[in-house]
């Protein structure tokens, strides 16, 4: 067997190794984080005597033996804080080396650790020293029936656990199924983009929640609990006794565990929100969870994506500027120009799927190694950069045509009949036609095929 004993660094020691940067923000429960950060090194976690112990003997292996284990655990400490940690053949070995009052000597024998080391023992200290018994070895060389009639058979079964002739069976930690973390602010806030401070340290704990979940979170709440005694009209919350509340809901188009782009879409949203009282408890809660998919790394350059994705980008425009301000093109199956496409608003939900419809789109179009792609690509090149909104009726003189001067057809017709089915007003039957207008440039233009054959503008070439 081979334990683990980790117990993070006094308080002053802690906050002076973690960064001061705000996108590397300390966590709000160091011991809850760092159990979270050891469940993806081994099952068998446990917190005994105020310690987190780790049983780690069948996940040696799998990380390259001991000393790639202790690489994989420590070296990523950064992110988290300090930590003091010991090793042992039993948990409480691990424990009485990390409690023990000189650390100079991390693999100390059992028998010559101190007895405060050792939880069974700490009520009995004044007695044992009357004794004459200052370490284990000496508490263990005393007849076993005598020491458990004097201090009772827990004393006696914490030393057969200790040397390893008891098992060692505990209620071992799992993960929440939902991550509900509260954070106490320190002074009230009185604005809301203040919050962002508090929320980036939850979001830190999220983090390790999800990545030793293996999951992206696709919605999460932000709420704050106010001072009621100086708001008016505030919401009251069934559940939570206190009563004033305010609550923010962030939702992704994709999993995530990024969260830099979560907090940059906190921002964005708590900038919009005013609050009518002092802030002074923060709680955020993940309301939606999905597995993440393993992607597969590139050792080709080009292939190594840099900075936000499309639909990251998306999220932010729509954070700052509102969902209704961000638009995404559908095709619909109509040939009239001002037709083919629509226009709406697009949902969170949907973000994702425009943005892989707008790269399949671009990869679609630099594909031309076939014959209907070169025809398609030679029939778009005829449509126009802009389109007008409505059609442009043009003068004619002597049967031509005239936008800021006579035009000259250069390529056409391209005859359209549309609409035929949905009755007269909408039916359309054109010959559309680029032409050159000597103050304009290049114009798209086309003329009627019934009534009086009127000519009209219709879309303009950057």
């Amino acid at each position: 067997m081979h334990w683990i004993a980790l117990q993070p660094a006094p308080e002053g020691d802690r906050a002076a190794a973690l960064p001061a940067a705000p996108d590397n923000p300390a966590l709000v429960d160091v011991a809850s984080a760092w159990a979270w950060w050891a469940l993806q090194f081994t099952p068998l976690v446990a917190r005994v005597d105020g310690v987190l112990v780790l049983e780690v003997s069948a996940s040696q292996r799998l990380f390259g033996g001991a000393t790639g284990l202790q690489q994989q655990i420590f070296m990523p400490n950064g992110p988290l804080a300090l930590v003091e940690y010991a090793q042992g053949a039993t948990s409480l070995i691990a424990i009485g080396r990390l409690l023990a009052a000189d650390p100079a000597d991390p693999a100390a024998p059992p028998d010559a650790l101190p007895l405060h080391t050792l939880a069974a023992a700490r009520a009995h200290l004044p007695t044992l020293a009357r004794l004459g018994l200052r370490n284990w070895g000496q508490l263990r060389g005393l007849p076993r029936g005598g020491l458990a009639r004097r201090f009772g058979a827990g004393l006696v079964d914490a030393l057969d656990r200790a040397y390893g002739h008891a098992p060692e069976v505990y209620p071992w930690l799992t993960l929440p199924p939902v991550f509900d973390a509260p954070l106490e602010l320190t002074a009230s806030v009185d604005s809301a983009p203040a919050l962002l401070f508090g929320a980036r340290r939850l979001l830190a704990q999220l983090q390790l929640w999800l990545r030793a979940r293996q999951q992206g979170v696709l919605a999460l709440e932000l709420r704050w609990e106010l001072d009621a005694r100086r708001s008016n009209a505030l919401h009251v919350d069934a559940h939570h006794t206190g009563g004033a509340y305010g609550c923010l809901v962030l939702r992704t188009a994709q999993a995530t565990q990024d969260m830099q782009h979560l907090g940059r879409l906190l921002g964005e949203q708590l900038a919009r929100v005013t609050l009518p009282a002092p802030v002074l408890h923060l709680r955020l809660r993940s309301l939606q969870t999905q597995a993440m998919a393993g992607e597969s790394a590139s050792l080709l350059p080009d292939d190594v994506r840099h900075g936000d994705s499309l639909h990251q980008l998306l999220e932010r425009l729509g954070a700052r500027l509102g969902p209704q301000q961000v638009l995404c093109v559908a095709l619909q199956a109509d040939h009239r120009p001002e037709r083919m496409q629509r226009w709406s608003a697009v949902a969170i939900k949907n973000i994702a799927a425009c943005a892989m419809n707008t790269r399949a789109r671009g990869q679609k179009g630099l594909k031309n190694n076939t014959g209907d792609a070169i025809e398609s690509a030679a029939t778009n090149a005829l449509l126009p950069t802009w389109l007008l909104p409505t059609p442009q009726r043009l003068a004619v003189h002597q049967g031509q045509p005239h936008y800021q001067g006579a035009l000259t057809l250069l390529a056409g017709p391209q005859r359209v009949e549309a609409g035929w089915l949905e009755g007269d007003a909408h039916c359309a039957l054109r010959d559309y036609f680029v032409a050159r207008s000597a103050a304009a440039g290049l114009v798209w233009v086309f003329r009627e095929r019934l009534g009086d054959s009127h000519w009209y503008l219709h879309g303009l070439f950057a």
